[in-house]
């Protein structure tokens, strides 16, 4: 129940398009921008081919149109290269059949997905130019190296919650508010400056390589876990 309320809010984000064709995504915007495709597939109930475009870098929307000064929405979705909906993530875009999921967080995807009315949710297809779609190549042709990289992101970003934790528990119980009722809190773990700064810079390619991957888990993406209840 709370899927289906969750999927009929995000439905509501989507706004109509206004028709204009679909622009091929550059190599100069690999960093801004990037996009996934749906191709009409034999026994599906879609006959024509749907493109997600996303642009990372794009203004809020305002009232279902794009902010004034704004060129591009940040999430738009296409048919057959027309524009049909647009709109700010996540949303959900109603297709023939099912409907589309479109999540991120503040290190790119963590939802790209085509949810059937019948069967089971899957990825769509990466633009070979896109970031996602770099990723995916190579890990086609490095499975292992792929596999070695996944896992690394992992062991980081839980060693990293797990030095963030009790450090965040020690700044809180410094409230005086706090320590009034609860006592003070002096974390097990501290880190020189440099090994923290390590640390977070190795986080955020970590949180990088998890959304490429468009893999999520509640716990090892921690920052990404609240965006999924908007």
């Amino acid at each position: 129940m709370f899927t289906r309320l969750r999927r009929t809010r995000r439905l509501r984000r989507a706004r109509d398009g206004d028709g204009s064709a679909l622009k091929n995504l550059r190599w100069w915007q690999t960093l801004t921008r990037t996009q996934f495709h749906l191709d009409p597939h034999e026994g599906e109930t879609w006959d024509a081919q749907y493109t997600v475009d996303v642009r990372y870098l794009a203004a809020e929307l305002e009232g279902g149109k794009i902010a004034e000064g704004a060129r591009h929405a940040p999430v738009a979705l296409y048919r057959d290269g027309v524009q049909q909906y647009i709109a700010n993530p996540p949303v959900a875009f109603p297709i023939p059949g099912g409907v589309i999921e479109v999540a991120t967080s503040s290190y790119g995807l963590t939802r790209m997905h085509v949810v059937p009315d019948e069967g089971s949710p899957r990825p769509l297809r990466p633009h070979p130019r896109g970031l996602e779609g770099l990723r995916a190549r190579f890990g086609r042709r490095f499975p292992r190296v792929s596999s070695a990289l996944g896992l690394l992101a992992i062991i980081v970003l839980l060693a990293g919650l797990a030095v963030m934790v009790p450090q965040l528990a020690e700044l809180v119980t410094q409230i005086d508010v706090v320590a009034e009722h609860v006592g003070t809190f002096t974390s097990p773990i501290s880190l020189p400056g440099w090994a923290n700064t390590a640390l977070l810079v190795a986080g955020i390619l970590a949180a990088i390589e998890r959304a490429l991957t468009l893999r999520k888990h509640w716990l090892i993406d921690a920052d990404t876990t609240w965006t999924s209840f908007a």
